[in-house]
């Protein structure tokens, strides 16, 4: 009887065992790590080409976002890198040398999925192997209110940037939202909705040696439809910061 029990445990024991090791496989199977993009070119500055790999988990087969991204890289002489990137939608890399020391970098993006239409950024360096991340450009400080009359004012006071509107057009829409009175008051002080940047392109900056980037950010009045333009911004990157060549705005 005692032979038997002993027996009994150790069947329990291994049939646990293989439980777990089927469970595990089966997770790993269901990672749906996918392999998006492949690149080669040269990142490092050795004028030989790296291997770079754009991976990514996606949620699952019906949904196109991925809830991991990432970036393998190795090197002409093997040495290998991994770069994390924010998860998103259509993720892509694009190169150019945008700080400007003969090699290029690469700029990462990928879509956030929401109703703005923004995208994730990373910029990253990989001269002489070292893996270094670039700041994307600084946010300028816009600022957004409404005005009595139907108007709003748009300002960027680091730059001296003033933009006037006009918005009498809407106040049928802008009285039924409560916004202005119907002789033109503004009920109570109210900003612009004024979105971070949606995206940057890569440019060839004119004056300039070189690549950089175009900013644009959508402004609203009252809710993400009621658009009015877009701010559009040229930035170039020079002894170590980005440097803001030219804002101008773009009506919607």
């Amino acid at each position: 009887m005692k032979k038997e029990y002993v027996l009994a445990v150790f069947a329990f024991f291994f049939m646990s065992l293989s439980t777990v090791a089927i469970s595990y496989a089966g997770e790993s199977a269901n990672t749906n790590e996918k392999i998006l993009q492949e690149y080669k070119i040269d990142v490092t500055g050795d004028r030989k080409p790296d291997k770079i790999i754009l991976k990514g988990i996606q949620v699952d087969a019906s949904s196109m976002y991925m809830e991991k991204i990432w970036a393998e890289i190795t090197s002409s002489n093997n040495k290998k890198f991994r770069i994390d990137y924010e998860p998103g939608y259509k993720p892509k890399i694009e190169f150019a040398d945008l700080n400007h020391d003969n090699v290029l970098d690469l700029l990462e993006s990928s879509g956030t999925g929401g109703s703005g239409g923004l995208y994730n950024y990373r910029l990253t360096t990989l001269k002489d192997n070292k893996a270094i991340d670039i700041p994307m450009p600084p946010a300028l400080n816009v600022q957004g209110h409404f005005e009595d009359q139907f108007k709003a004012s748009l300002t960027i006071p680091e730059i001296s940037f003033t933009k006037k509107f006009k918005l009498s057009n809407r106040k049928k829409d802008y009285i039924r939202l409560g916004l202005f009175q119907k002789n033109g008051t503004l009920n109570e002080p109210t900003e612009l909705m004024i979105d971070p940047v949606d995206v940057y392109r890569i440019i060839k900056v004119k004056g300039e040696k070189g690549f950089g980037l175009k900013s644009y950010r959508r402004v609203s009045g009252a809710y993400h439809a009621d658009a009015l333009g877009t701010l559009i911004s040229v930035w170039y990157y020079e002894n170590g910061k980005w440097n803001q060549i030219q804002t101008k705005w773009k009506d919607r």
